[in-house]
Formats: C-alpha cells, structure tokens, sequence
C-alpha cells in the first residue's frame, strides 16, 4: 500500500511540475500510518519537503497535489491539513484484505522474503567461562536472540555464535580457584588470593576434577603454596606457576580442560533454559590450537601493518582510527588478546559471512576502532563488522542495589532471576528500553499480575480473546468468515479503526526494529496494541446475535491475536490463552 500511494504521489509531482522532474527522485517520499481515524488511514509530508524548491507555502503544494493525483479505486478519499499534510482514506475492501491476509499467513504476516545472499553472523554474550552468567549477561542474551529473530523474519540470513574465550590467564585463574577450593575443603589451610574468584559455584567445580588429578592435587606440599606478594595478582601468578611445577602441565591441563568444559554446560543450560540457543560454539583455545593466530599476523605483515618495539610485536591500529597503537605478540613471543580477536574476526570472514554484528557491554567502546582495524589491515572492509554497544543492568532488591561482580561472588545468577519471576517476564523486561539506555529491572514489577506489568499486560490480551473465542462457541454461534470479511466495513467505531491501522504497521515495524537493531520497537508496538484493545473490550460487545457485525469483530479479534502471539514469539515470550 505505501509503495503504490508513493508511486503516485511521485506522479502527481511530476504532472503539477512543481519542482524540476530531476530532483523528484532527490526527495524520499515518507508515508505514515495515521494513529487518528480523522486523519485518514495514511499521511505525507512531502508538501512540506518540496515547498522550498518550489517557492510554494506547503498547505498549497498539499493542495496541487491531492488535486493532481490520479485515484484508484481503493483510494475512497484525500484531504490536506495544516501546515502541509496529505491524509489518504482507502476503501473497506482494502480493509478487508488486510484482514484476510493476516488470517491466511498467521505467523508468516510481516516476514519478508528470505535473502540467502545476505549473511549475518550475529555474536552475543560470549561471557568468559569463569562463573555463571548473571542478569547482565541476561539482557545480552534476550536482546541479542530476540535480535536474531526479528531479522530472520525481516528477510536476513541469520546465524548466532557464542565465542568462548577458554584460554589465556583468567582460565588459569579460575582453574587456581578451584584448585585452592578443593584443597581448603577439609580446613581452610591456604588464604585465597583477592585476585581469585569467589562464590560457592566455583568450590561446586571441584566434583569436575578427575579422580587420579584430586590424588596429585593432594599430594602438594601447603607450607610451599604458602606465597607471599605485595601485589594480588603475583600472588596468583606465583601459584599458578607452583602448582604446575609440582603436579606438571598434563595435569594442570587436565583438570583445566574439566573445569572448562563444567563451566561451559553450566552456561549452555542457563541459557537453554532461558530459550535462547546458539547455533555454533566457537573456541579460542581451538582457533589458537590450529595456528589460526599465526596464520593471521602473517597476513598483516604482508600489508607491512606490524612493527617492533620495546621487543613486542605492534599493529598500526592508528592507521584505522584507534587512539592508538596495539601489541599483538608480547615481548615473550606470547600473543595478546586482541591478536585472538583478529584471528576470530578473519576467521568469521572466512567462513563467508557478509556483516559481523557483535554485542558487546558499553565498556567496550574503545573496541571499535581497533577491530575495525584489525579487519582492515587484511583487506576486509571495516564496515562490514557492526558493534552494538549494551549498557547496564542495575538489579534491585527492594530499594538495594544488588552488585554484579562474578570474581567477588556477590551477583545474582540468570537463572536464579529468571526462576524467581518467569522466563517471559524477564525476557521481555530486558528488552523494553533500547539497548542504548541503561535498564533499572524491578523484580517486583516484573512478578506482579497487573497491567503495570507490560508483559502481563499484553499476554492478558490475547487471553481476553481467547475467552471471547470460547465463549461464542459455548453460545453455538456460526463462524462464518466469509459473512465477516462482507462487513469488515461495519468495523468503523473509532477503536476499530485504530486496531486496523495498528495491524498494518506491524510490517513496518519489523523492518524498522531490523534495520536499527531496535528490538524495543517491536516491544513497544506490542504494548501499544494491547492497550487499543483492551480499551476496545472496555466499549464493545463481542457475544451478540446479530452475524454480520460479530463475525466482522471476530476476524479482527483474531487478527490482533495473531499478530500479538507472533510478536511475543520474536521476543521469546509465550501466550498463554488463559490466564
């Protein structure tokens, strides 16, 4: 619809010659659904727009055009309003097939078709395997599945990973936690570093420690794991090394890879239970194992982006905008973490994705330049990675801030909030403000059974029309579609217009949410249709005699459940048709 009133509306310009025919195309013609029934069905500003090359007042081109324009038979009317608004009517039958459409595709209405040539490889979460995901990483999770979803009906070629970061210090770090955890467990025989993480999770990773190493692990001698650092994580390191001294690498290793892959189920579950599920794991300490590090320095040292100093390896990521320059091999010959992240970066372009999109915590705003450097330097186009920047989660309890910090062990797991108050509660919760704001969730609100909660709000909805459904079938009225698509034009009371018109955006708004990376669009659309109906179930009757005029409201009834139902299922969130 909007395609072909902008096709003749540019005709119309073009006929009046109100500007010059080259410029016609210069100027994108917007059409909006109008909210108000009084202002049409839809609306443009383009009188507006134009005025100016025209040497016109808007309200005037408004005129010339609507006068010039050539009206097909679905266009029923068109008005002009101040200061230079074009408002289009079109007829019922349009109405009708809107209407028709939307039952025929159920949750296919608003998809587009799917562009197999336009591959996406989305990234979220990806938190380190160190402890368990907590309700920041929750928001990472919902809004990054939600994300996938939406562009996956938008037309794109989706696929998500989760990049396990399953080697370098914070591993060793972790496996040193639990090894201190497992040898404390009789009597507190070793102070544990402030650099160690913390948390009953991680003496629960003990029960991963093979048998044969718990034997070795025992056999250590406490007076020479006794260290003694000014700095914490000295400390650390100091043990660290000790303990793969006295038991060797293999079963440092060992134990390592059992903790690793414990923590690792133990997310993969969170986040499962969470509904969201990744369609590819990938491993640093694979990537590293398969030289795919070296193989990507080489590359850049062929486009002489490397240099040497203070006997470290560097990229020239000024050269790509980073504020400054970046080691990639330290002055030992071990490689950094960002040279990982040119290696993961490459090797996701490899793998012939078109546009890498990761989602990342607001603190990592100094990431940008220095990836898109890092592409950049092995001739990848830098604008083909996109980095969505999350901001916090403030959790409160009451009126207490609840601290997030998985090395303190003092944070409130995923799992435990979304037990606490429902997947669909926190699903949608966290993806109720745009990811750019910063999100205070309230479990109270998001536990309480009103319509100050959204999520509640908007599945009572579709429930109330599920109720409405049962109870004309317990009266033993006739559905008949056909007689209700013949009297869509009896649908004229104000908030039935307003539901219509909210149908018809729904394209629009996955789109939008698509393009923008916008999922809180989707969320807030949802809210805004739930708010039109339930006030349209305030006013009317739904159970009556006459057959005309009820089977038009059931049609739009279950229009506006389809659209709900496959709006939540993008989010993640069920509707339940009782409630």
């Amino acid at each position: 619809m909007k395609d072909k009133l902008k096709k003749i509306i540019r005709s119309s310009i073009k006929e009046s010659a109100l500007i010059e025919e080259d410029l016609i195309n210069t100027f994108e013609i917007e059409i909006n659904q109008s909210t108000q029934s009084d202002h049409g069905d839809f609306s443009s500003n383009i009188a507006l727009k134009i005025s100016g090359k025209a040497n016109i007042k808007p309200l005037k081109v408004a005129e010339i055009i609507s006068r010039t324009i050539e009206r097909p038979k679905w266009l029923t009317k068109i008005e002009v309003a101040p200061p230079g608004f074009i408002n289009f009517f079109v007829d019922d039958r349009t109405k009708a097939d809107l209407l028709t459409s939307i039952l025929e595709q159920e949750n296919n209405y608003g998809s587009f078709p799917t562009n197999s040539e336009d591959s996406i490889l989305l990234e979220f979460v990806s938190s380190n395997p160190t402890g368990p995901l907590h309700v920041g990483h929750g928001r990472h999770a919902a809004y990054g599945d939600s994300l996938a979803k939406i562009l996956r009906k938008a037309g794109h070629t989706v696929s998500c990973e989760y990049y396990i970061n399953d080697s370098g210090r914070q591993i060793d770090i972790l496996v040193l936690s639990v090894l201190l955890a497992l040898i404390n467990k009789k009597e507190s025989l070793l102070t544990v570093p402030a650099a160690c993480y913390q948390g009953s999770y991680v003496s629960s990773l003990t029960e991963a420690i093979p048998k044969q190493a718990i034997a070795d692990i025992n056999k250590l001698s406490i007076p020479g794991l006794k260290v003694k650092e000014a700095d914490e994580d000295r400390e650390a390191d100091a043990l660290i090394s000790i303990i793969k001294d006295s038991v060797g690498e293999s079963v440092f290793e060992e134990v390592t890879a059992s903790v690793v892959d414990k923590m690792i189920k133990i997310i993969k579950s969170d986040l499962s239970g969470f509904g969201v599920e990744f369609d590819h794991w990938f491993s640093e300490k694979a990537m590293i194992k398969h030289s795919k590090i070296d193989m990507a320095l080489k590359k850049i040292n062929t486009k002489k982006a490397l240099f040497n100093k203070d006997g470290a390896t560097w990229l020239k990521t000024t050269a790509y905008g980073d504020d400054k320059d970046r080691v990639v091999l330290r002055d030992d010959g071990r490689s950094t973490y960002f040279a990982s992240d040119i290696a993961y970066h490459a090797d996701k372009k490899e793998r012939g994705f078109d546009k890498l999109i990761n989602i990342l915590g607001s603190d990592h705003h100094g990431y940008i330049n220095r990836l898109k450097g890092g592409l950049a330097s092995m001739d990848y186009n830098p604008e083909d990675l996109e980095i969505v920047l999350m901001q916090f989660v403030t959790l409160y309890r009451g009126k207490k801030k609840v601290q997030m910090s998985t090395r303190s062990g003092e944070f409130i797991p995923m799992r435990e909030l979304y037990e606490e108050v429902g997947i669909d509660a926190a699903r949608f919760i966290y993806v109720s403000r745009s990811y750019d704001q910063h999100l205070d969730f309230d479990l109270e609100l998001a536990k309480e059974q009103s319509n100050l909660n959204p999520v509640y709000y908007i599945q009572y909805a579709n429930a109330r029309i599920c109720s409405v459904m049962k109870e004309i079938e317990k009266k033993g009225y006739k559905n008949d579609h056909g007689l209700g698509i013949k009297n869509i034009g009896s649908l004229d009371s104000k908030h039935e217009s307003e539901l219509i018109t909210m149908l018809q955006k729904y394209p629009d708004i996955i789109k939008t949410s698509a393009e923008q990376r916008a999922v809180n669009k989707l969320s807030n659309y949802l809210k805004d249709i739930a708010q039109l109906f339930h006030s349209y179930y305030g006013k009317q009757k739904f159970v009556i005699d006459e057959d005309e005029t009820r089977n038009a409201r059931v049609i739009l009834l279950r229009s506006v459940s389809i659209v709900i139902k496959d709006g939540l299922s993008l989010l993640g969130v069920s509707a339940p048709s009782k409630m």
